[in-house]
């Protein structure tokens, strides 16, 4: 029925509001690439990257900044801390050429070494029979596509001759890609060689141009080709958990030039410790978000729009463990370095001064109680104090008795220049 003439208008709905959408949270890509630089692509991150990331786990700085890809030599660069460190052009040719040396006539030595170390139970390979599998193709992602599948194929063939006597189905892939998921991002890794025993078993062959001397080698050295081939294995195990009868050995074989020839030798060294060491880190890695949500918004580690001061805000608000390890595996080492000094760091004299120290953690609080002053934090009973204040008092006892004649030498000692008995380390 209609309104009459006379009758007021019926009241009209007001128009709904829109409903005004909430921002979304940023994901931890995004965040990432906020801090990068937006217009910045990711650093690759590489097997001595997670290695170094593995040598020291406690370094949220280092965490964060490979986690979201930053060029950490451009950004120390700008902090007017360059890293002048690197492989020599010598070095590195030296390393190619026995690298080239070991892999020659289809890896012959190399399998030879192989098979006199970590082939028991397999028949030894024969030159000729080995597969070398060509894996060449288009992108990265191809390049893994196609080492996941000349690996399957290898195993396969492994388990078809496995059961056959005499027979032997070694598989030589040289210089194979993986992929190993980082903070969401893939990092692509490059062995120097796996090899696929006539069990199935996939073993790491890492070379490297240090030397062998009476079957031992540079420790420091070992360990970080160990933390690297470490990292390998965990990129292979992801690989073998889709490949029936797959397994990844937990020992690798070190390749090394044999005294000071440049013949090969070999050494079998177990990188279990190293692997969970890894794991460990990179699960620490997928949380950056936790590191990332304490830094003020607009925080930004790239050098092309952010100056100098802000830079060293940035990366000052990021929490470091520096120790000198650090200055040949981090491109920040040597800003993290001035860092620990002006602070008074004992960690700038290393981790295992700062282990025997406990409590006390800055250079004057170590010698204000050797001096017998109370030390901030720590009671004077405790037992580092107490063996601080003994070493002083023997110090002291031990000056009192020095010959006549001898104090003046002494006293010259005091007056060199600081640092100069300090900066030949």
């Amino acid at each position: 029925m209609s309104d009459s003439p006379g009758s007021a208008p019926a009241p009209t709905a007001a128009p709904a509001t829109p409903a005004v959408p909430e921002p979304r949270p940023a994901t931890l890509r995004q965040r990432l690439a906020e801090l990068r630089g937006p217009d910045v692509a990711p650093h690759p991150l590489d097997a001595r990257a997670l290695a170094a990331l593995a040598a020291n786990p406690g370094c949220g700085r280092r965490a964060l900044l490979d986690g979201a890809g930053v060029d950490k030599t451009a950004l120390a660069a700008a902090l007017g801390s360059p890293a002048p460190f690197g492989q020599s052009q010598f070095a590195f040719m030296r390393g190619n050429a026995f690298e080239a040396r070991v892999k020659a006539d289809g890896g012959t030595e190399l399998l030879r070494l192989l098979h006199e170390r970590m082939g028991a139970g397999a028949p030894p390979p024969v030159p000729g029979e080995v597969r070398v599998p060509d894996l060449t193709a288009a992108g990265p992602e191809g390049r893994v596509a196609r080492t996941a599948l000349a690996l399957r194929e290898a195993t396969d063939a492994a388990g078809a001759t496995g059961s056959v006597p005499g027979s032997a189905a070694w598989t030589l892939l040289v210089h194979p890609l993986l992929a190993l998921e980082v903070a969401g991002s893939p990092a692509y890794l490059e062995p120097d060689a796996v090899v696929v025993r006539p069990d199935g078993r996939w073993i790491v062959v890492e070379i490297k141009s240090f030397p062998m001397i009476d079957s031992s080698a540079d420790p420091s050295k070992v360990g970080a080709a160990a933390r690297q081939a470490a990292v390998y294995v965990l990129a292979l195990e992801r690989v073998a958990a889709r490949v029936t009868g797959a397994r990844v050995d937990h020992s690798v074989l070190l390749v090394c030039p044999r005294d000071f020839s440049n013949l090969p030798t070999a050494s079998v060294v177990d990188v279990r410790k190293q692997l969970s060491v890894t794991r460990r880190q990179l699960t620490r890695l997928t949380r950056i978000e936790d590191i990332a949500a304490t830094l003020p918004e607009g925080t930004s580690f790239d050098p092309g729009r952010c100056s100098p001061a802000e830079l060293t805000a940035a990366v000052d608000a990021v929490s470091a463990a520096y120790a000198p390890e650090c200055l040949a595996a981090c491109e920040l080492a040597f800003h993290c370095r001035g860092q620990a000094r002006s602070a008074g760091a004992v960690e700038a004299l290393g981790r295992g001064v700062r282990g025997e120290l406990g409590g006390l953690t800055t250079v004057g609080a170590v010698l204000a109680a050797a001096r017998g002053e109370s030390a901030p934090g720590v009671a004077d009973d405790d037992p580092t104090v107490v063996a601080l204040r003994r070493a002083a008092a023997l110090r002291a006892e031990a000056l009192e008795s020095v010959p006549e004649g001898l104090d003046s030498l002494l006293d010259g000692a005091d007056s060199l220049p600081e640092g100069a008995v300090a900066g030949c380390r």
